[in-house]
């Protein structure tokens, strides 16, 4: 019997194996999707104000989509880290102003790790079909978990509040800021799929191609959709609103102890609209809003504080909105608005109910303490327990107070309260000229739309606005100027379905996201029982 030899593959003969991956191709392996990671956090940045790039936003997604597909979950938490340091260690910035880098690198640090764990989901249900759906939903559990904890959790930069313009903000008053959110995320997330699949080949045609191009074009189609349901029309007529910005003498933290000058800033510059008013030159309110800590000495207590804000009342000839520091019955200092009438003094109340932790209040003091003595700073703060709407001159005036604009709750608490105005008082001397009080504005926009409201931004050193119920911006102040702002508003009552929704939309877009994890785990212990 003859021997034969098996056939050999001549290309196998000519085409050398490859050789063991070297250190700088092990380096620009790992340098790149870091860099990209951290590119798409900087790009989302990029897309809050004080800029007017919502269109950033999508952008920013598909980037971070293209580089956490079909990752492990162990390098999906670690480049959504990255994504996340890119993202929060400039946006929130404001936070060191006037207390130093270490409590906003440790406030950007903390909200990065929710980004990473959020990475690790995305990369987990990146296999699965249709996986930008998925992936969106597991992005708005991140945003749910870290807007309840830790404290109270941090909503602020929601990707929501990255579109106070633009083609999606409808989409707020559908589903709130869950539904808004998702909708960026997923044309991202689409775009990220589609770039994918042509970059592997160009040539291609499949279903899933142009599963992921509809995906990127559905969130367009419903923002415009939706349109139809963005009004700004006076459903009850309209109200002559005064928006007092008095100024304040130095920003900085140590406006603090110049209570009485910033009192006294709020009284003249009533006291001048007063006499604008009286000289034809400008319209009678029918109420007027002053901001948060506007009276910083308890009027309360103090009669010469009392004094003053009553003259000024009286002189406008209207209702006025006072934000005061004061302590309650019980002993405890509260974060207050007081509604002042002209003929009957102080009434009715609200009191700030989510306080900022480390500003207002200090949760673990001692322990915090050991890092910065700077914790002592903090407040001691009560908060609030239930919502209030201000009967002013027949107009119903749900107060917001400051950082509470940024938590979805507190605002449809107040219209389903009845409020056909918002208000949303303010003190942002403390950041100085920071970014802080743009961020809070688009914040502010986002809210009109949502709950089909015009909101109306008092604030003690600017940016002061009148918002009108489709987020555009009818008036604003400068910055650390004394201003007053006169606008007829409309009345409005009508609730948008994201305030009759409520809590629900949230709901069904993290289960979107849980069910994407669940798939996934059914689908490895179906493969491993087979």
């Amino acid at each position: 019997m003859t021997a034969t030899t098996a056939p050999t593959d001549a290309s196998a003969q000519t085409e050398p194996l490859p050789g063991p991956e070297t250190r700088a191709e092990r380096i620009r392996r790992r340098l790149i999707p870091a860099a990209t990671a951290v590119l798409s956090g900087v790009l989302l940045y990029l897309s809050f104000a004080p800029r007017e790039l919502w269109w950033l936003a999508p952008f920013a997604f598909a980037v971070l989509g293209f580089v956490l597909h079909g990752r492990r979950a162990k390098s999906g938490f670690g480049l959504g880290l990255l994504m996340g340091l890119g993202y929060f260690l400039p946006l929130l910035s404001w936070t060191g102003v006037d207390v130093g880098p270490l409590p906003w690198l440790a406030l950007a640090v903390a909200e990065a790790l929710f980004v990473g764990l959020t990475g690790l989901g995305i990369a987990f249900v990146s296999r699965l079909p249709a996986w930008p759906v998925w992936a969106a939903g597991v992005w708005l559990v991140g945003e749910a978990a870290r807007a309840r904890f830790p404290f109270e959790g941090f909503p602020w930069g929601k990707v929501a509040f990255s579109q106070p313009s633009g083609l999606f903000l409808p989409l707020a008053s559908l589903g709130g800021t869950p539904l808004l959110g998702f909708a960026v995320v997923l044309c991202g997330f689409g775009l990220g799929d589609v770039v994918r699949r042509l970059k592997a080949d160009p040539r291609a045609r499949d279903r899933a191609l142009v599963a992921s191009a509809a995906l990127t074009v559905a969130p367009v189609v419903a923002g415009a959709a939706a349109l139809p349901l963005v009004s700004t029309g006076a459903e009850h007529g309209t109200a002559t609103v005064a928006v007092i910005q008095g100024n304040v003498p130095r920003m900085g933290l140590d406006f603090n102890a110049q209570r009485r000058a910033v009192l006294d800033h709020h009284v003249k510059e009533t006291l001048r609209l007063a006499a604008a008013v009286k000289a034809g030159k400008a319209k009678q309110p029918d109420l007027v809003l002053w901001p948060e800590n506007s009276s910083d000495i308890d009027p309360y207590a103090n009669a010469d504080a009392y004094a003053v804000i009553d003259k000024a009342a009286k002189a406008i000839k209207a209702p006025v909105s006072v934000g005061a520091v004061v302590t309650a019955e019980d002993g405890k200092p509260r974060n207050r608005q007081i509604l002042w009438d002209p003929k009957t003094g102080p009434g009715a109340t609200y009191d700030k109910r989510h306080l900022q932790p480390f500003g207002e209040y200090m949760p673990y003091r001692g322990f915090f303490r050991v890092f910065s003595s700077d914790v002592d700073r903090a407040g001691i703060f009560e908060p609030g327990t239930k919502p209030a709407v201000f009967d002013m001159s027949g107009t119903g005036i749900g107060p917001v107070t400051c950082y509470e604009a940024a938590f979805d709750d507190v605002v449809r608490d107040q219209v389903r309260e009845g409020a056909e105005i918002l208000s949303v008082p303010s003190n942002n001397a403390t950041f100085e000229r920071s970014q802080m009080t743009y961020q809070q504005l688009a914040i502010d926009r986002v809210r009109a739309v949502e709950h089909g409201r015009a909101v109306m931004v008092p604030v003690t050193s600017g940016v002061s606005a009148v918002i009108r119920p489709d987020g555009s911006i009818a008036q604003r102040t400068g910055m650390f100027t004394a201003e007053s702002l006169v606008a007829d508003v409309p009345r409005r009552t009508s609730l948008t379905p994201a305030t009759r929704a409520g809590v629900w939309p949230e709901i069904v877009l993290v289960l979107v996201g849980a069910a994407g994890v669940g798939w996934v785990l059914a689908r490895r212990r179906a493969g491993a029982a087979g």
